[in-house]
């Protein structure tokens, strides 16, 4: 499997057959360069403006936006899991799911725009993901400090952040990677353009990689 970032929390995960799954597709306002993606299927997190841009993406894709599980493509599952976008319940910016795509005998978690560290129950569903990808940014999302959190929490083999502001781009409410790089000292971050990775080299790969948006 190939993973690429684009910015924000849009990522691209193409399978060992091709097969392209985007999540969380932003629109220009973000500010990250913006570009057409061709996709076979898309997941959206929840109907917020910057995650949810379908529009940008070539194809007939299918979109997943609901919960439970999904079959979108051959081989390919995705099964979102409700959880609150603030630590208030949902009383602020109400509720997103939590994508797991599971393909190539990997299981990578799209933790959306997650706004609270997570309980029993919801910990319990999402639990040793093989690739976590988190948003660490704050003000909307978890910040650095509940991010590292949520990733002692669920175990995950790698950990990739995003929803994070860079000199390239990104909303100007959120904080920089560099708080959540500290919070998760002493681990090293791999800086890489994308993750190539298959289950059998799972084991070697780093435990917190940085993608640099492509």
């Amino acid at each position: 499997m190939l993973i690429t970032y684009h910015g924000h929390a849009e990522f691209l995960a193409e399978t060992a057959k091709g097969q392209r799954v985007l999540f969380d597709p932003f629109p220009a306002q973000i500010g990250f360069p913006m570009r057409r993606v061709r996709a076979d299927a898309v997941a959206v997190s929840h109907h917020h403006f910057d995650h949810d841009y379908v529009d940008k993406v070539d194809g007939r894709p299918v979109v997943v936006d609901t919960a439970g599980r999904h079959t979108p493509l051959p081989g390919v599952a995705l099964t979102g899991t409700p959880a609150w976008h603030d630590g208030e319940g949902g009383a602020q910016r109400g509720q997103i799911l939590c994508f797991l795509l599971e393909a190539d005998g990997l299981k990578v978690l799209h933790l959306g725009d997650l706004g609270e560290v997570p309980g029993d129950e919801l910990k319990n569903r999402l639990f040793m993901p093989d690739i976590l990808l988190i948003p660490v940014g704050g003000t909307y999302t978890l910040d650095a400090v509940q991010a590292a959190e949520t990733v002692a929490l669920l175990q995950p083999r790698v950990v990739i952040p995003m929803h994070y502001r860079t000199d390239r781009g990104g909303i100007q409410q959120v904080d920089t990677l560099a708080p959540f790089l500290r919070a998760m000292a002493p681990l090293e971050p791999s800086v890489q353009p994308l993750l190539r990775v298959t289950r059998e080299d799972l084991s070697q790969q780093p435990r917190l990689v940085e993608l640099t948006p492509r």
